[in-house]
């Protein structure tokens, strides 16, 4: 990544700050309406709505952001006023209804269309009222789940990587980051649940802490970006340098299969719970035809997992795509929204060339992501530290990007928790396949020919291999015969 778009987001100080500012401006101008109105010039007028606006606009919904070249500001559409006292008391009269959404005509971001936000679908009715604040599927409800995922982004003042002598990974870290939120998301749903959500006092859980202790920024934390670089050298990581996804989720792999061979060598308990399963249909990520989950391959990772038992193991499936050269390809927009309705979503490692985010759900034609391009000052929280401050693990700011303008170089994350989980996944995989009229994002079979075997399995230990098929087996194309593959 040569460099990152100038971000004009304002931090949450500064909001705070706006808040006070119009207590104070709206106290004011009851006293005086008189003299406001008179003598307040247009620029006045403006810079006053403008406070006003992006002050009491932004407490009750949280923030919804977009990029900057793709929604008009609601200073602009709002209609004009001779000064701060009318806007205040119409503000307040419509803060805490959607309302006030139709009035500032701001509805682009935060639309009345539902909202799919990691399998669960959140119905935004234009008629919400404040009185159904208290629903679990409106948008109170989606902004406490947004705000209770975990928010991994750049950090600076951690010890030095390797022997790079970099201390902070701001402008080239965002993927190690944004494939951090999404293995940190399928830990939490392991853990506690896909209903879980951050409790607003402390103590806190357990596992909850256990898990934000895995991502801190040293070598002592299992799932650092240290180690995750380290681990990732064989396929291009390195410090102070940008990485795709298909790269970042073989990082993932190798890394976690050191992980369990270290446990097992002192008989620990293991960091990551389940099996990983990469599914690609190529060492090189992007060759081959649309990547296969195959049921057998899985089936073998969970007992690898299970140190050969036969019963299942939960898994994480990662799915590295390129979908278009320069850009997407539009034909697989409705497909990848419609991996947010699968139960099992963890989202996509995605967005625009260069500028890795996660994105967590979709609403209309936008991508609704988690930022990881905020720099904060490192953090490690101990496991056993129930009343540390966990604050810069998340965030309330939702923004989003339109999809027709994702990085075609992605990847999909998907959580299985059991059998049954897996095969309601392979059925709404199989489906989407014939939605994909000829182009899929990936395919589901049964059973590989065994001479046509994609994945080496003698690395065990819950993670596909990268060894793969050469392209003689193949026929030299670099795809299998379509006689030979199952589907199911």
């Amino acid at each position: 990544m040569t460099s990152l778009p100038e971000r004009g987001e304002a931090p949450p100080s500064d909001c705070e700050q706006d808040t006070a500012t119009v207590v104070a401006s709206s106290s004011s101008s009851d006293q005086k309406e008189d003299s406001c109105s008179e003598q307040k010039e247009d620029s006045s007028s403006k810079q006053s709505k403008a406070s006003i606006l992006s002050a009491v606009f932004t407490p009750p919904f949280t923030i919804f952001e977009g990029q900057q070249d793709s929604t008009p500001t609601c200073e602009n559409k709002s209609p004009r006023s001779s000064g701060s006292y009318g806007w205040s008391r119409i503000l307040r009269r419509f803060v805490g209804s959607t309302s006030m959404w139709r009035l500032l005509g701001c509805t682009k971001v935060l639309t009345s269309s539902d909202v799919w936000f990691l399998g669960k679908c959140y119905k935004l009715s234009p008629e919400e009222s404040s009185s159904d604040s208290d629903s679990d599927s409106g948008h109170a409800a989606f902004l406490v789940d947004f705000s209770s995922r975990i928010w991994i982004t750049y950090r600076k003042g951690f010890d030095a990587i390797s022997d790079s002598k970099l201390t902070s990974d701001v402008n080239w870290g965002c993927m190690v980051r944004s494939s951090q939120m999404l293995v940190a998301q399928a830990l939490i749903f392991h853990h506690l649940g896909r209903s879980w959500r951050k409790p607003p006092e402390k103590p806190y859980n357990p596992e909850y802490i256990g898990v934000l202790h895995l991502f801190g920024d040293s070598e002592a934390c299992a799932f650092s970006i240290h180690n995750l670089l380290e681990a990732g050298r064989g396929y291009g990581l390195a410090a102070g340098s940008w990485v795709g996804p298909y790269a970042m989720c073989r990082a993932w792999q190798t890394l976690i299969r050191t992980n369990r061979e270290q446990a097992d060598a002192v008989d620990a308990k293991e960091n990551f719970p389940m099996a990983l399963y990469v599914v690609s249909g190529d060492e090189d990520g992007e060759r081959g035809g649309a990547p296969v989950v195959c049921v057998d391959v899985a089936a073998q990772l969970c007992s690898d997992f299970n140190k050969g038992q036969s019963t299942w193991s939960p898994i994480l499936l990662l799915v590295p795509l390129v979908l278009g050269l320069d850009k997407i390809n539009p034909r697989y927009i409705p497909l990848l929204k419609e991996t947010f309705t699968f139960p099992q979503s963890l989202g996509i490692l995605g967005g625009r060339p260069g500028t890795s985010t996660y994105i967590a759900g979709v609403q209309d034609d936008r991508a609704l992501y988690l930022d990881p391009h905020e720099v904060q000052m490192a953090v490690n929280i101990a496991p056993d530290n129930l009343e540390a401050d966990t604050s810069s693990y998340h965030c309330s700011v939702v923004r989003d990007l339109a999809l027709d303008q994702i990085d075609p170089s992605l990847a999909i994350g998907f959580y299985c928790r059991d059998k049954d989980d897996f095969d309601d996944f392979c059925s709404r995989a199989s489906e989407l396949v014939e939605k994909a009229k000829g182009a899929p994002l990936f395919t589901v079979v049964q059973s590989i020919e065994p001479s046509k075997q994609m994945y080496k399995q003698d690395d065990g230990l819950g993670c596909s291999g990268s060894g793969m098929a050469n392209d003689d087996d193949l026929g030299g194309s670099g795809e299998a015969g379509e006689e030979e593959w199952q589907i199911l």
